[in-house]
């Protein structure tokens, strides 16, 4: 970072730890495919996520005008580069070293310096609730999870043997349960931050602290959510804020497409990462269209409303199975063996909302939908 322009800086840094970092999948692809034996590469998406951020926020602190900088990216700004203890403070912090949270640089130093140290806000209650749930999602992975076993998707006889609905009944139940490993990590994650003082993000409106500066996952408003995009800003939310810092607000064109690219290189080369986040790029899509074009025609009532909501917090769900799986399952023939049985139903009506939706129910403009409320409401 001292020896190179702050005008190419922030690319040449996200290139070359893109590049030691795929190096690392690659080692792991070689010597243990699909095995958890000698996996750093955890560690290491976690340090590619905060040297490509520090480049950014230097990026935009010493080069930019701040007049076309966004909000977050002015609080991100940072306008001198650090020295090397600074540096490698921040890289190696051990309260996020192994798993995350990502904590941007500038929250880091304010938390170093003590600026967001206040007397009064305790963390006791936060992370005795989060090591709790942790806790009780370990407990779940261990004694409940080794029932839905992922690979069971392999099994010739489920394969050929059970009808369509049935596939999809189990997608949903064994990507399900497996999500409880990655709150059992983030919560323990977010735990430490939080007993070290780290992650205070001032106070509610009833005065109350907050504790989630550096939240990983919302549990209940993933679970529940109506869309895909509160799915998305509810699962690995440090990790969601760094690709739109880095890739989709700073993207000229195609910028859903070019930040799923850079989440599933991110992630590594199993094949099942790429049918994942390629499909989520499509289903994003979909989903946009969907609710421009349906969901006004839902809204000239509170029940029409609510029903709505019901809908789509069920298809959302899905959904999420049917492209989430072989992010899990990662081979490639067994993720397209699955999907075939399935007839690519999903990827076609995802086309189909993207291209065809929009001419048999046309947009409603946003003004039209107001309108028909406040006339129930006259009614």
């Amino acid at each position: 970072m001292n020896t190179v322009s702050p005008q190419i800086m922030h690319r040449l840094v996200l290139f070359v730890s893109l590049m030691y970092l795929s190096y690392m999948h690659l080692m792991r692809l070689t010597y243990d495919y699909g095995g958890w034996t000698v996996d750093v590469t955890g560690p290491m998406m976690i340090t590619t996520q905060k040297v490509s951020s520090l480049a950014f926020s230097l990026h935009d602190g010493l080069c930019q005008n701040e007049e076309k900088l966004t909000p977050e990216q002015r609080k991100r700004a940072v306008r001198h580069i650090p020295t090397v203890l600074e540096f490698f403070s921040y890289i190696f912090h051990f309260q996020a070293l192994m798993c995350g949270p990502l904590i941007f640089y500038n929250d880091y130093a304010d938390f170093v310096e003590g600026k967001s140290y206040v007397k009064n806000a305790s963390p006791q209650v936060v992370v005795a609730r989060k090591v709790i749930v942790s806790i009780f999602c370990a407990l779940f992975l261990v004694t409940v999870v080794p029932y839905f076993p992922i690979t069971y998707l392999q099994d010739p006889k489920f394969l050929n043997n059970t009808p369509w609905y049935s596939k999809l009944m189990y997608l949903l139940l064994a990507t399900s349960v497996v999500r409880s490993k990655y709150y059992h990590a983030w919560l323990l994650g977010e735990a430490v931050c939080n007993a070290s003082g780290m992650g205070f993000n001032g106070y509610t409106s009833d005065g109350r602290s907050k504790w989630d500066l550096m939240s990983n996952v919302d549990i209940i408003r993933f679970e529940f959510s109506l869309n895909f995009r509160e799915t998305l800003e509810t699962w690995n939310k440090s990790t969601q804020m760094w690709l739109r810092t880095i890739a989709y607000d700073r993207a000229p064109s195609h910028k859903t497409l070019w930040t799923y690219v850079l989440s599933a290189l991110w992630h590594g080369f199993y094949p099942g990462y790429y049918f994942t986040f390629l499909g989520g790029a499509i289903f994003t899509l979909a989903a946009r269209s969907i609710r421009r074009s349906i969901r006004p025609l839902f809204q000239g009532s509170k029940f029409m409303s609510r029903f709505y909501d019901v809908l789509t917090c069920i298809t959302t769900r899905i959904a999420l199975a049917y492209i989430v799986f072989p992010f899990i399952l990662l081979e490639c023939n067994a993720s397209l063996a699955v999907y075939a049985k399935l007839n690519f139903a999903g990827h076609w009506l995802a086309l189909a909302a993207i291209f065809v939706l929009p001419h048999v129910f046309p947009p409603v403009a946003r003004s039209s939908v107001l309108y028909s409320r406040k006339s129930h409401k006259l009614e």
